[in-house]
């Protein structure tokens, strides 16, 4: 077939032969893309010799017509190994955080790793942690018509002390409750309002008595601990000071009984419901039973602590309750004087003497005004009447008094009252 060109072909080699590579014709060295190429010939690309001078070899450009690498499998592999590392990493990071302990790594850690904390701490006996676990179990709660005040066993076989203003009112018997929240029934043995101390004897055994000290040798700044439910607070105990001693104390309604006493006076925390409750040494004996506190304002129901609070010098109350027990009633340590109250002279005027009483016999008389007893100052007849409380019937006490202008000093033997 003749297309109006002529074209030829190179003859065939002779028989035998190789047949020999045609050799590209010069006219059609232009490459696939030129129109006029012999469609018989092999393609072929001149290209240029690198120079002479051995400058850089020049990049073999990519075929066009080559096939293409799919991107889809090479991005799925990508975000299977983000995700598989990511797993990884999450769950190492939990591990170290569990370690560490924390459930999450974004928690804040505050404070010191407390590797060398021990697993329980133990309180030195001595401390008024040890002190405050020791005496705690022997402390009650008593419960009367809705009141509630405090007390401590003084003895194995149930016998509490608590304050004459506690069980005022109560009924023969009365409820009380332990530390560990069990409650038993008490019963009243006795009480002196007076001195406003009482003795209730509780139905439970196994009962641990507190150790009681000895309320003349404490000092002004002795630590001390006062035990109690102040407001219903039930097992409190609050820390304080020894701030006074023989802080005298008229407590009582205007007219009601009028309770005299020579008050250990601390800034231990004492509100309503720590009446009767002991005061405790850093030793953990008792050495006050607390009664009342001073308070700036407001009715009795409504006062609050402001770190005057007062009790009674366990000597006393322990004098007293034994009396009560033993006998049914306490004996009232008297001088055999009155003296006259609310009148601030420096001292205790006598308004009378009875003639066989301890004071006559000491050569005191009417009118004659008692500055000092056993040493201590007296600012008014309140301060006599409760000093004199605070010693036992027989005590032999130093008094030292002005008479006109004349002082002078005498020995007194106190007495009980036969009332």
């Amino acid at each position: 077939m003749t297309d109006g060109w002529n074209w030829s072909r190179p003859p065939a080699p002779p028989p035998g032969q190789p047949p020999q590579t045609p050799q590209p014709s010069p006219w059609w060295s232009g490459g696939q893309a030129d129109p006029w190429r012999d469609p018989y010939a092999p393609a072929a690309i001149v290209l240029p010799s690198s120079p002479s001078s051995g400058g850089p070899r020049l990049e073999t450009p990519p075929n066009p017509d080559a096939p293409r690498r799919r991107i889809g499998p090479i991005l799925l592999i990508c975000l299977l190994t983000a995700l598989m590392a990511g797993g990884v990493g999450g769950t190492l990071g939990f591990v170290f955080a569990v370690k560490g302990g924390y459930a999450s790594a974004a928690r804040t850690q505050l404070g010191g790793s407390g590797e060398n904390a021990p697993e329980s701490a133990q309180r030195a006996p001595e401390s008024l942690a040890g002190v405050a676990e020791r005496v705690q179990p022997s402390v009650v709660t008593v419960r009367v018509s809705g009141a509630i005040g405090s007390g401590f066993v003084v003895s194995a076989n149930g016998y509490v002390i608590t304050n004459d203003h506690v069980v005022e009112g109560a009924d023969d018997t009365l409820t009380v409750a332990f530390h560990d929240g069990s409650t038993a029934t008490a019963k009243l043995v006795g009480r002196d309002p007076e001195s406003d101390l009482a003795v209730i004897k509780v139905a439970k055994e196994g009962l641990v008595p507190v150790s009681l000290g000895n309320s003349d040798e404490i000092a002004v700044g002795d630590p001390v601990l006062a035990f109690g439910s102040p407001l219903a607070l039930v097992n409190t105990v609050t820390a304080g000071i020894v701030s006074a001693l023989d802080r005298t104390i008229l407590a009582g309604e205007e007219t009601g009984t009028k309770r005299y006493y020579a008050a250990i006076q601390t800034d231990a925390a004492v509100n309503q419901g720590n009446s009767g409750g002991p005061l405790v040494d850093a030793s953990g004996q008792v050495v006050g039973v607390n009664s009342v506190i001073r308070s700036v304002g407001g009715s009795t129901t409504e006062a609050g602590n402001i770190g005057l609070a007062f009790a009674i010098p366990i000597n006393q109350a322990k004098r007293i309750a034994e009396d009560i027990i033993d006998t049914g009633k306490a004996r009232r340590t008297v001088i055999g004087a009155e003296v006259i109250t609310g009148e601030s002279a420096s001292g205790a005027r006598l308004r009378s003497v009875e003639p066989a009483g301890p004071a006559a016999a000491a050569g005191l008389r009417s009118g004659d005004v008692v500055t000092k007893l056993d040493g201590r100052p007296l600012e008014d007849g309140t301060s006599l009447i409760a000093m004199v409380r605070k010693y036992a019937p027989g005590s032999v006490v130093a008094v030292e008094y002005r008479r006109g202008t004349r002082t002078a000093s005498a020995s007194v033997t106190l007495a009980a009252d036969t009332n």
